[in-house]
């Protein structure tokens, strides 16, 4: 194969979409370093997203992980995706509390849910207040396996940075690990006023599915918890009238 044929072949498979399942989720093993590549290669030359490299990433990792006992489970809070499709080996998912921040679309989306064409917006966690949610629990023996997964799925780009944080459960209060909005990113998107956040999230497309699913089941799980009303379901009634999702 010449070289000008095998770009072309690269470039196709850059931009084939990811076959998901049926019920949209995203399985463990879709997550893989090519596969970041891939999603990374479509936004490389935009001006507004930062990279990171394979091994930037894992140096974030390891110095988190250094942090830690050896031989201690972990617990991962989930507050979107993570809730309903963690994608990960879990030995336990708990209903938990994470006080310090909250709950908000406040990144910018172009890859994933999201394209260059038709961008979107992705929930974050923001300093202040409380967040709901679901911690799941990483048995020990798959702590290092399951935490590669994790950095790669969270940290494409500059958009989250990896947090130790003390979480409820019940009465409990047990450490954990989550994955924050960083400020500093070109994807920090902070407060979008309403009408603009409904237009992109209605429209919003990209490899992995719809920008307007993932507000929906964030919704659902939001619902699960007794969480009935707030502003995040002011937000989602808006998209679906918008949408014609009604």
């Amino acid at each position: 194969m010449t070289r000008k044929s095998s770009d072309r072949e690269t470039t196709r498979s850059s931009h084939r979409p990811l076959k998901l399942p049926g019920d949209g989720t995203i399985r463990r093993e879709d997550i893989t370093p090519a596969f970041i590549d891939r999603l990374e290669r479509q936004v490389a030359s935009l001006p507004g997203y930062s990279l990171i490299t394979h091994e930037e990433r894992e140096a974030s990792r390891r110095a988190f992980l250094d942090t830690r006992r050896k031989n201690q489970g972990l617990w991962v809070f989930g507050y979107g995706s993570l809730m309903w499709n963690p994608a990960i080996h879990v030995a336990q998912s708990a209903k938990s509390t994470l006080f310090g921040y909250h709950r908000a679309f406040c990144l910018h989306l172009v890859i994933g849910r999201g394209s260059p064409k038709k961008p979107g917006l992705m929930l974050g966690l923001d300093a202040g207040g409380s967040c709901v949610g679901i911690a799941h629990r990483i048995a020990p023996e798959h702590v290092e396996s399951e935490t590669e997964i994790l950095w790669l799925r969270e940290m494409v780009g500059t958009g989250y940075v990896p947090r130790a944080v003390q979480l409820r459960i019940g009465a409990r209060r047990v450490e954990g690990l989550t994955f924050v909005a960083n400020r500093g990113s070109k994807r920090f998107a902070g407060r979008i006023p309403f009408k603009k956040a409904v237009r992109r999230m209605a429209s919003a497309e990209g490899d992995i599915g719809t920008n307007r699913d993932y507000l929906y089941r964030t919704i659902a799980h939001l619902n699960e918890f007794g969480l009935a009303e707030g502003p995040l379901h002011e937000l989602e009634r808006a998209v679906r009238a918008r949408a014609g999702d009604l």
